[in-house]
């Protein structure tokens, strides 16, 4: 009998035991979850003391440790931010977010070489990581070496899809360029991804200036249309070392030659198409735009384009033309470079608008590794199509 009843008592003892820590666990969560709401005000502190109760109460939990590290990076406190997250890095608790942290708070303390080595470590650890692609990228952009830059955030497009500041750094480097058409399109993949933000806005008005700069009228009789251009210029940044002149010259070569052979689709597919559409046309704005980017979609499918170069954002467009809603979705996409004429559209349309974006929450683009669109993979693609045509042996690498 007294050892039916020790065990007895050992029984309850362990069920009150895993209560007990069930308890602490969800305890800890409400704290996290609180302090992630008063560090989102700029609570810093009171955050931090949060955070500190919710790790007492579970000190396995490895989103504790990332959020308390989050909060000493937002105060500056770097030295601190990196302590934590290399304790996670020990522990085999990281993720690519701490690879990422660590590199923008080593360039923070002026040590940009150690933050790049962070990245560069984390992206081996995290190939799928598309926010260490861009941090990379970024490093690149502060040299001033554009090309560098692109195939980071290209790279960063291809292992991660569906993450869109990539496609946000990417686009804007080609509108400031001689080949805007990329530019085009990583722009509006963009919008589609990451919709409502300040940036959506500012992509929106670079599309349509864009269209605006480079479609021309010159006469009643003719047209331009100039989206993309072979560049033979290279420019070499003086206060760069020769070590990193000789980088971006090889890079600058790499890129000019993409841009040759990018013309397959720049100069014939996608232009050739946009002069087509364009037909009839005598001015550039949103109503134009809407019935020329209609066109455009009609034509480039009518032509075999569709299959000869695939890209997700016209397929994605085809859908939304299958779903009635072509009109109100051009006009969103381009409706910031004229908001006036955007509202008055919006106003004399007002069920169809609505229409419009209750489908369009409902539906999402959708990208994955198989129909990403990436200018090099495009590029490459059509390199190994010509060499076939042309009768000469592609090798695959073994």
């Amino acid at each position: 009998m007294r050892i039916l009843l020790s065990l007895m008592v050992i029984s309850c003892f362990s069920v009150s035991a895993a209560n007990a820590q069930a308890t602490d666990k969800e305890k800890a969560l409400a704290k996290k979850n609180e302090a992630i709401q008063l560090m989102d005000d700029g609570k810093l502190a009171e955050s931090i003391t949060l955070l500190e109760e919710a790790r007492k109460l579970d000190p396995a939990e490895p989103e504790i440790v990332y959020e308390m590290a989050l909060a000493r990076y937002q105060q500056k406190n770097f030295e601190e931010a990196i302590k934590l997250l290399k304790g996670l890095v020990k522990k085999k608790q990281a993720t690519g977010r701490v690879y990422a942290m660590m590199g923008n708070a080593l360039d923070e303390m002026g040590k940009p070489e150690k933050a790049i080595d962070m990245y560069d470590e984390g992206i081996e650890k995290f190939p799928a990581e598309g926010n260490l692609y861009l941090e990379r990228g970024v490093m690149e952009l502060r040299k001033n070496d554009h090309n560098a830059a692109l195939k980071f955030f290209e790279k960063g497009i291809q292992a991660a899809p569906m993450y869109p500041s990539n496609y946000y750094r990417a686009a804007k480097v080609f509108f400031d360029s001689d080949q805007e058409v990329w530019g085009m399109i990583y722009g509006e993949i963009f919008m589609n991804i990451e919709r409502g933000s300040k940036r959506t806005e500012e992509i929106s008005k670079l599309l349509y200036y864009t269209y605006k700069g480079e479609i021309k009228f010159e006469s009643d009789t003719t047209v331009s249309v100039s989206f993309a251009k072979q560049n033979n210029t290279i420019l070499l940044d003086p206060n760069q070392s020769k070590k990193a002149q000789t980088s971006s010259l090889a890079n600058a070569l790499v890129e000019q030659l993409m841009a040759s052979m990018g013309n397959s689709f720049a100069n014939g597919a996608y232009e050739m198409t946009l002069v087509k559409s364009i037909i009839g046309e005598k001015m550039v704005n949103l109503a134009s735009l809407n019935r020329i980017r209609t066109k455009f979609l009609d034509i480039y499918a009518q032509e075999g384009r569709d299959t000869s170069y695939p890209v997700v954002l016209f397929d994605f467009q085809r859908k939304v033309k299958e779903a009635g809603h072509l009109d109100a979705y051009n006009y969103w996409i381009l409706g910031q470079g004229d908001e006036k004429v955007f509202g008055e559209w919006r106003s004399e349309h007002e069920q169809q608008w609505t229409d419009f974006m209750k489908w369009f929450k409902e539906n999402r683009i959708s990208i994955t590794a198989e129909n990403a669109f990436v200018r090099s993979q495009m590029i490459l693609q059509d390199a190994i199509k010509k060499a076939a045509n042309s009768g000469a042996g592609v090798k695959a690498d073994r």
